[in-house]
Order: structure tokens, then sequence, then C-alpha cells
């Protein structure tokens, strides 16, 4: 996990245990004594690719410190029905607390993890790299941008914070792509910030606007055909990165990408998930 998103989770996890457990679980606490210790293995019974094994680690350890761990299967492992994650033994409270927490976010990462995993396939032998977007469930970006990763995409910028995109809004607000794109150096420069900067373009004149206001790190073409996208790719001529965005399609990713871009985002990474099937059980 990349130190920096460690504060996120951190703050996911305390809101996912006040959610579950609230005041106590009741239903353990009346019918579980406060000493009895077992073990418990999380199932895969999906084809797919795991993700939220380290998380769900943190999870354990932050509802019982004690907890014994054994992990078997790494983040990012293709997993079979059958398959064993991990092993966790421990008070049967705290197991029977975690459980539920665990399977949701491991679940949800999984399915993450498994798409992304399809769309970076059908990239297999091209340069162009499948990235997420901020369209993700809201608190739990984070989990969703570690999925995309595990799954072998790349992660666009995590939130408003790390990177100028100017989009078509910022852009007709600011009055023009040149005021737009000067608009953004001046307040990097005013308030000492080394941010990336993207814009994003409707029409192949566009492009020229950008490269008149100075340029920037990346170009967004935003809904183009893919033979737009192969006229674009050739005008930016490798001046700077390029990105395709709006409407792509599984079945349509690969002619995009062979118009040679550098990236697509995708947003069907992370808004579009089937949860992959698992359980935690009691085992010896």
């Amino acid at each position: 996990m990349k130190p920096e998103y460690r504060p996120f989770v951190d703050e996911l996890i305390e809101l996912c245990i006040k959610e579950d457990i609230g005041d106590g679980d009741h239903t353990s606490l009346c019918c579980i004594p406060a000493d009895e210790h077992g073990r418990m293995r999380l199932l895969c019974k999906q084809e797919g690719v795991i993700a939220g094994i380290e998380i769900a680690q943190i999870v354990l350890h932050r509802l019982d410190p004690e907890m014994h761990f054994e992990q078997v299967l790494q983040d990012g492992n293709r997993v079979k029905p059958g398959d064993v994650a991990f092993y966790v033994s421990g008070r049967l409270r705290s197991l029977l607390q975690a459980e539920r927490i665990v399977l949701n976010i491991m679940q949800r990462m999984s399915g993450v993890a498994t798409q992304t995993a399809v769309y970076v396939k059908r990239l297999e032998g091209l340069h162009t790299k499948v990235l997420d977007t901020r369209k993700t469930t809201p608190g739990m970006r984070v989990l969703d941008k570690m999925a995309v990763k595990f799954g072998g995409g790349e992660n666009h910028r995590m939130g408003l914070f790390d990177m100028i995109l100017l989009k078509d809004n910022h852009i007709d607000f600011a009055g023009g792509i040149r005021k737009a794109i000067t608009g953004a150096r001046e307040y990097l420069k005013a308030h000492d910030k080394n941010l990336p900067i993207e814009c994003e373009v409707r029409t192949l004149e566009d492009i020229d606007e950008v490269f008149a206001a100075g340029g920037v790190d990346r170009i967004m073409f935003d809904n183009f055909t893919p033979e737009m996208t192969r006229r674009a790719v050739e005008k930016v001529a490798g001046r700077c990165e390029t990105e395709s965005s709006g409407g792509i399609t599984l079945e349509t990713l690969r002619q995009y990408a062979e118009c040679g871009v550098d990236f697509i985002s995708v947003g069907a990474l992370t808004h579009q998930i089937r949860p992959i099937n698992m359980s935690q059980k009691a085992c010896k």
C-alpha cells in the first residue's frame, strides 16, 4: 500500500466498524464466551483476481491486535473456487465481528480487480494503459484504486487535489482553453505547487489551442471517434501524453488503443462491478 493511502484506509475502516458493530455485536456477546478461541478461513468460491487481503489483515488487527493471520495468497493472484486466501485465529467474538466487514471489502475489491484484468487483457501487446476514474463508491475510492492496480490497471488522479484536469466545464467557465491553461500555470506558481496539468479537448482544432497556450502534460480526447483519435495522436506528435475518454467500452477498447493513445480511462472499472463470491468460515 502507498504510504499516502494509509490515512484514507484507517478512516474508512473506523467507519465500517461503527456502521456494522455500533455499541456491540450483541448476537456474539450473548452466546459466545469471551475467552473462546477459534480459527476461520477465507474461501474463494468464484474465479477471478483476488484483492483486499492486506486490508483484511488491517481490519482484523484493528478489532483485535492478538489475532494470528496466516496469509496464503497475495493480492493480485488469480483464484478459482476452493482456493483459500488466508487463515486467521483468535477470539471468536473478534472473528465474528470482523467477518462481514472483511467480506464486503474483499468481495468488492476482487470484483474491481477481476474486471480490470479483463480490460488489461484486451490491450495485450499494445503500449496503451487502462486508467480508472473518479467514478467510485463514495468513501471507498482508495480501495477501488488499489483494486485496479491489483488487476493490472493504472490509477488516474486520486481526487481533485493531486492533478489539474481542465475539463469542458472548467474551460467554458474560464473563457477558453488558453485562459484555462494560463490560469492553471499562474495558480501553481503562486501556490508553489508542482502538479501535472491535463486538458480536455473536444475537437482537433482544440489541440492547436493547447499548444498555442504553451502545452500541457497530457491531452484528453473527449468522446472522439477512433478515426478522430488517430488523427489527434498524429497531431500531438509525441509532444505530450495522450488519453482517450468517454463512452469507450470493452468492445471498442482495443480499436482506440490501436490509434496510439497512451492511456484510456474507463469508468466501468469501478462503477459497474459484480462482487466476487467468497466466504469466511470456521475451520480447524
